[in-house]
């Protein structure tokens, strides 16, 4: 999921049509529904607040004609990826109401991993759920915590929360933004200085976007307000933590920075490390588009074997990592990746992906591949063997999918249809991230 939030002193007419640029650039974080809150907190000296939410792409919600239709000083947005059972226009962000602090809006990217006991809690005290999300559960704790100022209330919520998340809250005339202790998600600061307006993002490539500045990165445990004073930091639990490192790996877009450290370099690493762990001999290097490709050029760098685009990639069809039924994954693949066979026939070809998770892609890609002519496919991932879910903040099924959880290296290569098969050790996982010792890595297994 992907959020941005801008905080304008002035009453502007064209919150919609900036934000609309924004989270287009973070479409890729999510296609199943998105949604936005606009927040007056200045006119007639009355709050007033306008969302409008639904399933599909950034571009079906955000309609053109009201890009400068409503007037504003705070917004905060939100695009989001669904299962199968959650995806409706009820389960899109933000969600809302009146509390005694006045109204709230919020938006969430991550995962509650205690959502099912805070949910029970609430039921027994008489709360009424009306989504299937876990920010529902925030918002009501939000409420229930107003007696205490807005400050308290977010921070006696957030002390109750386990998992991961990354937060933009309107509060009458406050926007204020949390990251987790974890840090398992970023969020970044950014201002548009010649519109003295601040902005909140998963990615700098949002900021990218709509000409905003990079200020700093939200840090793990921090709490910002913002304001017309400017913005307040409070520092609400002690962490060095960084982002998770599947932010790198497959989230992230290569233009982004995370932390300090870019996407694409990250991702360029890793190539030049598959190739220096395993030398093999081969004709050409594809890259799987888009999140392959920097690896795939990182390995032709090391190895001399010449890099090919020879992977055409469906600009309109969705992730199929995040498509929420698998039927849907295995046809999304053949429609969104068609390899240009005059490149491929007859050639050993190192074909580089961002990981192996379920294992549908890949052995999807192979079959194309071998379809197209290719002699041998030499398949690698970017990623280390991924054994299990956590903190992911997607809905992978832990029973059956995670091929790395139950198979050896073999038994994968095997099932996927491989010439040969090799992943990123964790070892170099490792040396890449500046030894990893703030980065979350239990997704992964030990190097054998």
């Amino acid at each position: 999921m992907g959020i941005l939030a801008l905080h304008s002193k002035k009453v502007r007419n064209d919150l919609v049509g900036i934000a609309y640029y924004g989270m287009y650039a973070l479409q890729h974080r999510g296609q199943a529904g998105a949604g936005y809150t606009i927040c007056d907190s200045k006119t007639n000296n009355e709050v007033r607040i306008k969302t409008i939410k639904n399933v599909g792409l950034v571009s079906d919600v955000f309609k053109v004609e009201d890009f400068q239709k409503f007037i504003g000083t705070i917004l905060i947005a939100h695009t989001r990826y669904g299962s199968k059972n959650t995806v409706s226009s009820r389960n899109c962000q933000p969600v809302g109401g009146e509390s005694a602090m006045g109204y709230i809006s919020l938006v969430h990217n991550g995962d509650i991993s205690n959502q099912a006991e805070l949910k029970q809690e609430l039921l027994n005290n008489g709360s009424l759920f009306q989504t299937a999300i876990d920010t529902e559960i925030i918002l009501k704790l939000l409420s229930i915590n107003g007696k205490y100022g807005y400050k308290e209330a977010v921070l006696k919520t957030v002390k109750k929360l386990k998992g991961c998340f990354t937060l933009g809250i309107i509060i009458n005339d406050k926007l204020i933004g949390v990251r987790d202790p974890e840090g398992l998600r970023p969020l970044c600061l950014g201002r548009i200085v010649e519109n003295d307006m601040y902005v909140l993002a998963s990615e700098t490539c949002a900021l990218d976007a709509i000409g905003a500045e990079f200020v700093r990165d939200i840090e793990a445990g921090e709490m910002v307000v913002i304001d017309d004073n400017g913005v307040e930091s409070i520092k609400y639990k002690e962490s060095s933590k960084k982002a998770s490192s599947f932010e790198y790996i497959y989230f992230g877009r290569p233009d982004s920075v995370i932390d300090g450290i870019s996407v694409y370099d990250f991702r360029h690493q890793t190539g030049k490390c598959l190739y220096e762990q395993n030398p093999i001999e081969a004709d050409i290097v594809i890259g799987v588009p888009d999140s392959g490709v920097p690896a795939a050029i990182g390995y032709s760098e090391a190895s001399g074997i010449p890099y090919s685009a020879a992977l055409l990639k469906n600009k309109y069809v969705g992730r199929t990592f995040i498509a929420p039924v698998q039927e849907l994954r295995e046809r999304a693949v053949k429609v969104k990746l068609n390899p240009i066979k005059e490149l491929i026939k007859g050639k050993r070809v190192v074909v580089i992906d961002d990981s192996i998770v379920r294992g549908t892609t890949s052995k999807k890609l192979i079959d194309i591949l071998f379809e197209a002519g290719a002699k041998e496919v030499h398949f690698r991932s970017a990623s280390p063997v991924v054994i299990e879910e956590s903190y992911f903040g997607v809905n992978i099924d832990p029973n059956n999918k995670l091929m790395g959880s139950y198979m050896s290296i073999e038994e994968i290569r095997k099932v996927i249809g491989a010439t040969t098969l090799d992943y990123l050790s964790l070892k170099n996982l490792k040396k890449i991230l500046n030894g990893g010792e703030d980065f979350y890595m239990g997704c992964f297994k030990e190097d054998e």
